[in-house]
Order: structure tokens, then sequence, then C-alpha cells
């Protein structure tokens, strides 16, 4: 039987409501800024975020292939976002889904993909991905032990930036005749980047793509040094990455912008009560990334920023004071604490070497200033690794007549970067992953912080009591 005809301005089923998202421009939280920063609502899709769109993609791409049927079971890792899209529509196709996800996540957004009749599985956050708990592995896993699985696996599905570059970027272009300058979205799955990316310099080369990226996740360091450093766990969900996904076309990008924890949730908080938009922490990451890059340029630009998700699924969470306040995100900074009040301790000269240092010279300046560590800076002032004294000393037992190479082979990649704002509650938890933090404000580095530092911060803010 055939079915009868649409009614006017209706849609078929809830897939046909995906997309035409609204463009608005922020007017308060951007007060002082020559740039004009404009924000793309992609949380106003059905399922609550730009993840809709990529769901789609994926689930017609593997009907397409014959790689999902009828009665098919979709498995996904996810952070909430892509499980709700393909949760969303498979509940429209009578599909079956299963989704794995990390411990970090709000509790709303489990509560969402249960709400849809998936199966969520929950798994540890602080593990290697190849660990067999991590997320992915037990999404492959589950895959294998299903019968009529299909792997949405959306960190290494063509399909994902392919969603993007078919949508979300002739979408953006359509509404804005192309009149902007630069185009930041956060650095997840890189799908959103990739697409959309490739899609604008298809149009004009010119256009900017800027990538913000979580203290805690991989991608900063690597754009900018090209050295995979250790991840260590954040807060803010849907961003940042302790891999390299094969989604994430990392040529495409003009700029990176690191942000913390802190100042994504502040500005999330500020987004929904300064204008009215009712958005998620990556959304927040998104906007003061892309206000940072403002304030680094000299000339005002056109800044368009996509916005993932809803506030919805973190009303217990950045929208709850005691939640905020526990964690160390409410209050003053004097209060909580931050690296910066541990740089003021630290002497304002950093030592550091270059790629032309010797083995030599590097040995000698450990001495002379009775330190463990030197950051070496490239070409260009940036830095680029460490080099250690254990470094050091391995290269000359093993090759002491090589005393005077340079040290461009020793560097090492055991080290995090962090921001002035990054809170010593954090910087503790960094600590168990890494040898020594880099303390960075845009490309300079401004201190070199190693455990014995933060032990004697802590112990000079609260000396020992009269009398004892």
């Amino acid at each position: 039987m055939n079915a009868p005809p649409l009614m006017p301005g209706a849609v078929n089923d809830v897939v046909g409501a995906i997309g035409s998202t609204p463009i608005v421009r922020l007017n308060h939280v951007t007060e002082g800024l020559e740039s004009e920063i404009y924000v793309k609502l992609e949380y106003l899709n059905p399922g609550g975020s730009m993840k809709d769109r990529v769901a789609l993609n994926i689930i017609r791409d593997a009907e397409r292939r014959g790689m999902l049927g009828p009665g098919g079971t979709i498995v996904e890792a996810t952070s909430g976002n892509t499980g709700a899209g393909l949760a969303m529509i498979a509940a429209s196709r009578g599909y079956q889904c299963i989704f794995v996800m990390p411990d970090k996540m709000s509790p709303e957004k489990v509560d969402a993909l249960r709400a849809y009749g998936a199966k969520v599985v929950i798994c540890p956050t602080s593990v290697e991905p190849s660990d067999p708990r991590s997320y992915y592995s037990v999404a492959r896993r589950l895959v294998e032990e299903t019968p009529g699985a299909f792997y949405a696996n959306q960190y290494h599905n063509p399909a994902n930036p392919e969603a993007h570059y078919l949508s979300t970027g002739p979408e953006i272009w359509e509404q804005t005749n192309g009149k902007f300058d630069a185009f930041v979205s956060g650095m997840g799955t890189g799908g959103t980047l990739s697409g959309c990316g490739r899609y604008f310099k298809d149009q004009n080369p010119k256009v900017r793509i800027v990538g913000v990226d979580p203290v805690g996740s991989l991608y900063y360091e690597y754009v900018k040094t090209g050295r995979l450093t250790k991840a260590f766990s954040y807060y803010v969900e849907g961003i940042g990455e302790d891999f390299l996904p094969s989604t994430m076309n990392l040529d495409i990008l003009d700029d990176v912008v690191q942000v913390d924890d802190r100042e994504c949730f502040l500005m999330t908080r500020d987004l929904v009560r300064k204008e009215g938009l009712f958005c998620g922490g990556s959304c927040g990451a998104a906007v003061i990334g892309a206000i940072k890059y403002a304030r680094r340029l000299d000339h005002p630009q056109r800044i368009l920023v996509l916005m993932p998700d809803n506030a919805q699924k973190y009303l217990s969470k950045i929208f709850n004071d005691e939640w905020m306040r526990s964690n160390g995100f409410l209050g003053d900074e004097e209060e909580t604490g931050t690296v910066a009040h541990l740089l003021k301790r630290k002497p304002q000269r950093v030592i550091t070497a270059d790629l032309q240092t010797t083995v030599r010279a590097a040995v000698g300046v450990l001495k002379e200033h009775g330190i463990s560590q030197l950051p070496v800076l490239d070409g260009n002032g940036r830095h680029c690794g460490i080099v250690s004294e254990i470094d050091l000393l391995n290269s000359l037992v093993d090759n002491p007549t090589r005393v005077d190479d340079t040290i461009a082979d020793l560097i090492s990649s055991d080290y995090a970067t962090v921001t002035t704002h990054t809170r010593l509650q954090l910087l503790k938890h960094i600590f168990n992953d890494a040898r020594v933090v880099l303390a960075v404000e845009g490309e300079k580095l401004l201190g070199v912080l190693t455990k014995i530092d933060l032990m004697d911060y802590l112990a000079s803010a609260h000396p020992a009591s009269a009398g004892q």
C-alpha cells in the first residue's frame, strides 16, 4: 500500500529533520574583540548534536555496501553524541544498538542512549587505547561476538568526514555565501575539520581552518612539533584524543589552539547565560579557542565556529555548581591554584637548548644550572621536545666517542604541555604520566615544571603551625 502524500511542511521521518541549523552572531562573550565570531548551532539537530549527520552517512554507506541489513546491530565506541545519532536513526529503521562509552561521560548521555533502547557498556577512561579494557578494544570484541553486527567505527570510517563534506560544508557555504575568513572546530575524530575543511578549501583556499584541542589530548603537540606526547585525562567531553584517528586530516589545518577544562566550562556557562545558547562543553571549548585565535590576529576576521551539542547532557556537571566547585572549576583562580601561581616561584629565565647543541654542551648546561632536563627549541624558537640527563647518560655510555654530536637524535616526547590556567589539581594527575611539564602560552615557553616544583609550592602554601 502506497503511503499518502506528506502534509505540506512535514518530513517523512526524523532523518528528514537533520540539518538546516542556523548561524548566530556572538555579541556579549566577544566584547572587546575586533573580529566577529559566528556560531553554527549544530546542537539543534533532532538528536542534539552534529553527529546526526555523521550517523546518517555511516548508516547509509553501510546499507549500500551490504554491511548492515534488516535486524542488524550497530556497535560503536562513542562519547555519547555519535551514539545518540545512530540510536535515533536505528530506532526509525529497526536496528539494534550496542554502545561502549568511557566512564567520564555524563550520566545524561548514558541515560539518553538507553532511552532509545540501546545497550550501553561502560569502560575505564584512564587506560591505553590498546588495553583490552579500553572502550575501543571492547567495541571491537563486541562486534566479533555479536551476530549481524556492524561496527560504525567513526574513528576510522571515511563516511565520517564525508558526511561533513557532503552536508555540513555545503550548507554553511550556501548560508554564508562563503563570506567568512576562518572556520573553528574542536578536534575529536576529525570528521568535522577534515570534511568541512576540505570543502571550504575547495571553494576558497584562503579560508583558514583552525582546530581546538584540550590540555591532555595529544593533537596540539603533534601538530606543533610532530611528536606524539603522552595523553592524560581531562574533563571536557567530545573533543581531544589519545591516539591519531585516520579520519583526521591534520594537513588541512592552518592553526591549532590549546584550551583547558576550566576555561571551556566557564565559557560554556557564559554562552548559556549571556548569549542564550543552550550548548555543551565542547561548544565552550570551540568558542574560547576561537577567541584565543582572534586575539592573536593582526587584523579583524570573520570567524565561524561549529557548536557540536546541547547543554541537556551536562546539567549534572558543567551547570551544577557543586560539581564545578568540587572539581576546582568554580571560584577564584587564587583559591583553586593554577600553573600561573606555581610559575611565580620559579626563576624567570627558562634554560633551553637548540637542535645544534652538542651532547657535551648539554651536559655542561645541566651541571651549571643544577637541572635534570632541557627543553629543546627549533629554528623558530618553538619547543620541539626535551633532553633529560638519563637520555644524555645513555648516549654517553653507548657512544662515548659521539660526545660532540648534536642532541637532535636524543630528543624525547616524555612531557606534557599545560597553560597558565591549568589547575594544580590536574597538574598532580599529569605527573603520574609525564616526566616533566612545559607551561606554554601560544608559541611561547613560559617554564619547565617538575614534581619537586609542585611539592615545594604546596608545602609553602601550608606552612607548619607555630610551636611544632
